[in-house]
């Protein structure tokens, strides 16, 4: 109960308290973490699905080639058209709209798919009219045979920011909605052929090569992008949603079985890791949580999203205005103001009161008239930043807690040989094993342990004089360099990282509160924004998946 005598600031740093994470819930929730992502590794059904990608290798920089990205990533659809030009280099044109509500909780799949496949073709019209109208005058001419064009098509790859289970690159089938979506009839069906039979009904073409989880697709961005030749270990995102992807070892995945021979030594698995401590047992969990979960459309699951994630940031926000105003002698709000319905307050909101420097707070309080119709005082305003604060230090902590398990469950900060060998200049030891022993050369009885370690002395082996790659895989060759011993390269994309000050910041401060990470770990850990990860992602594994038909 809100005591009366309280004033309205003093109500909420009484709050402020309640959102506080310490040093020691951090390190709880990390050992929880870590051992969430392992009970994933094991078993289909886990609270963190540990789904895996059938992404074997990752970028190295050299990749060339035009691809189709789709990303469906939560509120908006965004088409690109992603021209890799080789040397970590890219250009790209884009569109971008936002999905009609009605269509996010749509009576069939099909009514939502139709709507992107209409807005592909809308996007190739004003981008590829030429190519689009050439393969029409086939269409209409009745001289199409979808095989025999295919060369001609496009590959699109298509970024899908939900969680589904992965068959093969371009087969996925839907688990469960997020994000506020919610059409059952798409549960269990194949995303990618869910889209495809949309795009044919429109004669566009084009072929879904590849289905791409937001988070992988950020790994990859940012490894074909990274400064160095550190491999990229993690991609994560902190936007309307949260999630992360990482490099694992094979022979951790215990649940998973590959026909493939030899088998790959690495894939990239989503973690899924929004669903992460559904249960409650380390997590924080105010009224205002409860609130928020009580009335979202999934109840229940993705516990941690719902405490980092920009769609319900605003949403506990809201929850603890709705609190603390009664207090306040001078804040005007009218019964038609937004602030009584759920979701009214973006996470744009926060990341500007947070950043507010202006006398009396006035951009804060502009803010609220526009966005909420409240006539706030500096006072009531200053109430309202010092909530934001809070929720948004929770949030980041949060997300270190994620980053700090993945970094020491890869032991990639291990005091270890392994992780200060030298590495190939210009990443172009970043390919997959499969790819590097698939000749008839004698494989040593000991592999040293370290998959860029191999390589290197394959190389040494294998070419003690010369060096001559073949295109696919390395186009030039590079003299051997050695980065800074034991980068821990990480990718991130999203609003949240993006635009709320000092966000990076509280997750360094967090990472450096892990005693397995501290002040040394913590400078090892070099996070970058993966520039457009969604989109050069899915275009990256869409040319994966060209390079495994056999097209050059």
């Amino acid at each position: 109960m809100t005591s009366p005598s309280l004033s309205m600031i003093e109500r909420a740093r009484e709050l402020v308290k309640d959102f506080e994470y310490g040093k020691e819930d951090v390190r709880k929730a990390t050992r929880h973490f870590i051992k969430q992502m392992n009970e994933g590794l094991q078993r289909d059904g886990a609270t963190m699905g540990q789904i895996p990608s059938y992404v074997t290798s990752v970028p190295n920089g050299t990749e060339k080639g035009l691809y189709l990205a789709v990303d469906l990533g939560g509120t908006n659809l965004r088409i690109c058209s992603v021209h890799l030009l080789g040397n970590t280099k890219f250009s790209i044109i884009q569109s971008k709209c936002a999905i009609p509500s009605d269509l996010m909780l749509a009576k069939t799949a099909s009514d939502l798919f139709a709507f992107l496949a209409k807005e592909i073709r809308a996007f190739l019209k004003a981008n590829h009219n030429d190519q689009l109208k050439s393969h029409m005058i086939k269409v209409e001419s009745g001289h199409t045979n979808q095989k025999a064009c295919s060369d001609d098509f496009l590959r699109l790859g298509f970024t899908f920011s939900f969680a589904f289970e992965q068959h093969a690159l371009n087969k996925g089938s839907l688990l469960y909605w997020t994000k506020g979506f919610n059409i059952p009839d798409a549960i269990g069906q194949d995303i990618c052929g869910l889209l495809q039979t949309e795009i044919d009904n429109l004669h566009l073409p084009v072929i879904v090569a590849a289905l791409v989880n937001d988070t992988v697709g950020t790994l990859l961005a940012r490894s074909y992008e990274a400064p160095g030749t550190t491999m990229t270990l993690l991609g994560a995102i902190f936007g309307t949603g949260t999630n992360g992807a990482y490099v694992e070892k094979m022979q951790n995945l215990t649940k998973l079985e590959l026909s493939d021979q030899p088998p790959p030594e690495e894939m990239i698995l989503n973690t899924e890791w929004g669903s992460f401590d559904n249960a409650l047992d380390v997590l924080p969990n105010t009224p205002f949580d409860s609130i928020v979960d009580s009335e979202s459309i999934h109840p229940g699951i993705q516990m941690f999203e719902k405490r980092i994630s920009g769609l319900y940031l605003g949403e506990i926000l809201r929850q603890t205005i709705l609190d603390i105003v009664p207090l306040s002698t001078t804040i005007v709000i009218p019964k038609e103001s937004p602030l009584y319905q759920q979701f009214s307050i973006d996470t744009s909101f926060l990341s500007i009161a947070a950043g507010d420097t202006s006398p009396a707070l006035y951009v804060t309080r502009k803010e609220l008239l526009q966005t909420l119709d409240i006539e706030a005082s500096h006072e009531d305003a200053r109430a309202i930043r010092e909530l934001v604060l809070s929720i948004g230090r929770r949030a980041a902590r949060l997300a270190g807690v994620a980053i700090a398990g993945i970094v020491i469950k890869s032991g990639r900060l291990l005091p270890s040989p392994q992780n200060s060998i030298p590495n190939v200049g210009d990443k172009s030891s970043v390919v997959s094993t499969q790819q590097l022993l698939s000749n008839d050369r004698k494989i040593p009885e000991k592999l040293p342990k370290n998959f860029l370690e191999r390589f290197y002395q394959w190389i040494q082996r294998t070419f003690s004089s010369c060096f001559e790659p073949k295109p696919t895989l390395m186009q030039t060759p590079s003299p051997l360099k050695v980065e800074a011993a034991g980068i821990v390269d990480i990718g991130v994309d999203g609003s949240l990282i993006e635009h709320y000050p000092d966000f990076e910041k509280i997750i360094r401060t967090t990472l450096r509160d892990i005693e397995e990470i501290g002040l040394e770990g913590e400078k090892r850990i070099r996070i970058g924004i993966a520039k457009d990860g969604s989109g050069v992602g899915a275009a990256l594994v869409a040319r994966m998946a060209d390079l495994r038909t056999g097209k050059p």
